[in-house]
């Protein structure tokens, strides 16, 4: 047992060196080709969403019994978001699912390239475009762990986060960094308070107002919990979990707390 950790912790290690030595390229990422034996792997991935677009996710595998995580992104940037959260994330014991979805650029070297394939299919790249790629991403992981989905976003992926879960069965937890009315013409707020599953929402000191209001529209949920940071003044989005960020203990610890309840 001893071995098998030491041996997930050193692959995340040397993941989390690729990644950060050159920007997480695709051709950095070493290709799963281990058929069916449950070995620990980092690999680029493509899927279809729900209206054809292709999908271009990272996907981090440690074990088909460990629970699953969905990673969804903030705006103008990419997968790239997660390659320092990862491979933490790994060693916490979740399989991890990191997506492009077609509303997004570039950041940490990473381009996106689901919105290259809307763009070619004649797609609309607009916020709300993107909840099909959402969707379609908790289906893959589903399908691939037989297992409920954990599912996280990031500002605007925050808000389409909570409405997915709102809608499905199969959210085992949702987490929301900095969620917002970033939607033109749909009320998150409103749309939110059939959320059951256990819920987190956090953000940085400045945003505490607009993502109390959305607390408080989740009415159904038996567990939910908002995090404000006390010590520091936090950031936007997933990036406040970023080791170069200087809130990112308090931040992590508040996580794993709400991840191991």
């Amino acid at each position: 047992m001893k071995k098998s950790i030491k041996k997930l912790t050193m692959l995340s290690f040397i993941s989390f060196t690729i990644f950060n030595i050159w920007g997480c390229k695709d051709e950095d990422i070493t290709p799963n080709n281990s058929g069916d034996s449950d070995t620990a792997f980092v690999s680029t991935v493509t899927f279809p969403s729900l209206d054809s677009v292709t999908i271009t996710a990272d996907h981090y595998h440690t074990n088909n019994a460990n629970p699953v995580i969905v990673l969804c992104h903030q705006a103008g940037w990419s997968r790239g978001e997660y390659i320092d959260i990862a491979p933490k994330l790994n060693d916490m014991g979740y399989n991890v699912l990191a997506i492009d979805q077609r509303s997004g650029q570039t950041i940490n070297g990473v381009e996106n390239k689901t919105i290259g394939s809307a763009v070619t299919m004649g797609k609309t790249t607009r916020f709300i475009d993107a909840k099909p790629d959402i969707d379609a991403a908790v289906d893959w992981a589903k399908n691939k762990y037989n297992r409920n989905v954990i599912l996280w976003g990031s500002s605007y992926s925050a808000c389409l986060a909570l409405m997915i879960a709102a809608e499905r069965n199969d959210i085992e937890k949702v987490l929301a960094f900095s969620p917002g009315e970033y939607l033109p013409g749909i009320s998150v707020q409103g749309s939110i308070s059939g959320i059951k599953a256990p819920v987190f929402l956090t953000s940085s000191k400045q945003e505490r107002i607009q993502v109390e209001k959305l607390f408080d529209a989740i009415s159904n949920s038996e567990h939910k919990k908002q995090f404000v940071p006390k010590w520091g003044d936090g950031q936007h989005g997933s990036r406040n979990l970023w080791s170069s960020m200087p809130d990112q203990e308090e931040y992590w610890a508040a996580v794993k707390v709400f991840l191991n309840d």
